[in-house]
């Protein structure tokens, strides 16, 4: 391709992106328009000067049913990129389409952790007749990584990677990078391992360069450096690069040998999916992706709405206990959910802070107790400031002394439980090995609605309102 079409091409695609880079409606209309007519060249002709991650938006932007249609259309250009950029669930359903020897086409283009995310979540029998597809070091590097758990290093990593032993000079890893043509081309520094392949450091390649071939390599690398064990999640080492700012580290297995290597690229993707994922959750809603299927979706809610209805009926069962005093004062019934909603409000607001500190190793079991009294101070404060507002407000709509200084003591009271529920409860679940993110939000709110009501109407009782 020649410069000028290239730059054709760059602007052709440019066009077809509104200003937050997403391709314009009109264009999506376009391309499925030109399928259904069958006009697959027109199809192509559009869609081949996008960039990978915007033919996989393409397909993710697709009604489920014309998907297929839209795959055959412009197969050819249905590269491994394009797969690696999908959307889960729209790629497993692109897969399920194809057979096992495209699948092993279009995974043997990839690294190895693109490579596993395409055929990990296939049924078994796939997985097998893929496998058997690709060439044999593809197999036995793709069924070394599923042979890892989950979301961890060992399924996130890559084993293109360029290591070299530690008693060569930059010279020899010159011409080593120079000659071997089935080296990968996609690096930033390379490691340096001992004779039991072993890491015991990286060298950039800004610092080949700019150094003598005679220097020894082990005078020029950074002995330094952020080992990944295989094992671990991939959230852990997510933070790892952020904590060190890296941009690649070695993965090593139990016995600290070199296996592979993690690039910050992956991390982004990381980063953004447990980010999501830990919001979604508090929410009860699942994956929260818009192209998961349907009775998944509906399954996830149901579950965590079923829980919240008996929470409800918990409350529910607080209030009963006031009912008598209740029908005596039916002011009592306006102005109790006031209580236990801004004591729900305030447990979320503290409940989301601690649940991204768990999230980050902000919040340890060495500042905890800091962690704590702090939440403790701001909750205290938040349901004085609180506590005037409701009982002024109170005073002047009703007129009534005494129910105002009962609410805005029932404020105070549902802020400080509010603040410690959304600590001790997420705190408590990290710790006992339960995500904090899925949990939490169900005992903090039930906690805020029950000591609403009951601190409420109990202080109501007691002062003897309406008796």
């Amino acid at each position: 391709m020649s410069e000028t079409d290239l730059i054709q091409d760059q602007h052709d695609a440019a066009t077809q992106l509104d200003e937050d880079d997403r391709l314009k409606p009109a264009f999506v209309r376009n391309v499925l328009d030109a399928v259904e007519a069958g006009d697959n060249e027109a199809a192509r002709a559009l869609v081949e000067p996008l960039h990978p991650a915007d033919i996989a938006d393409l397909f993710e932007l697709t009604p489920n049913d014309r998907r297929a249609d839209l795959a055959k259309a412009i197969t050819d250009l249905l590269d491994g990129d394009v797969f690696a950029e999908m959307n889960d669930y729209v790629r497993e359903d692109l897969i399920d389409a194809l057979e096992p020897h495209e699948v092993a086409d279009i995974a043997s283009e990839l690294d190895t952790d693109d490579a596993v995310a395409i055929i990990e979540d296939m049924e078994e029998d796939d997985q097998r007749a893929v496998l058997r597809a690709l060439d044999p070091d593809d197999r036995a590097a793709i069924e070394e990584a599923l042979s890892y758990p989950e979301e961890s290093a060992g399924r996130l990593m890559q084993r293109e990677l360029i290591a070299v032993p530690e008693h060569w000079t930059v010279g020899n890893a010159i011409d080593y990078l120079r000659g071997h043509e089935e080296l990968t081309t996609d690096f930033w520094e390379i490691f340096v391992v001992d004779p039991t392949h072993k890491p015991v450091g990286t060298c950039q390649l800004s610092w080949l360069l700019r150094t003598p071939r005679s220097i020894p390599i082990g005078d020029v690398m950074q002995r330094e450096q952020t080992l990944i064990p295989v094992d671990m999640d991939q959230e852990e080492v997510a933070l790892r690069f952020q904590k060190y700012a890296l941009i690649s580290a070695a993965v090593v297995d139990p016995n600290g040998r070199l296996v592979g290597m993690i690039t910050v690229d992956d991390i982004v993707h990381i980063i953004s999916e447990e980010a999501g994922e830990d919001t979604l959750r508090l929410a009860g809603a699942g994956d929260g992706d818009i192209n998961e299927p349907l009775h998944l979706t509906i399954r996830t809610r149901i579950t965590w709405l079923v829980v919240n209805l008996g929470t409800a009926m918990i409350a529910a069962s607080v209030v009963g206990l006031f009912q008598g005093q209740i029908a005596r004062f039916a002011l009592l019934a306006v102005l109790m959910p006031i209580v236990s909603g801004m004591g729900g409000n305030a447990g979320t607001q503290t409940l989301a802070v601690v649940v991204r500190a768990l999230a980050t190793n902000q919040l340890t079991s060495s500042n905890t107790a800091r962690m704590i009294l702090r939440e403790f101070r701001i909750a205290v404060a938040n349901g004085v400031m609180l506590a005037l507002l409701i009982g002024g407000g109170t005073w002047l709509v009703f007129g009534n002394g005494d129910l105002a200084i009962v609410i805005a003591l029932a404020m105070v009271i549902n802020n400080m439980i509010a603040g410690l529920a959304g600590v001790l409860v997420p705190v408590t679940l990290e710790r006992a090995g339960v995500d904090p993110a899925v949990s939490s939000a169900v005992f903090v709110t039930t906690s805020t609605d029950v000591m609403g009501f009951l601190s409420f109407l109990g202080l109501a009782t007691l002062w003897g309102l309406g008796g």
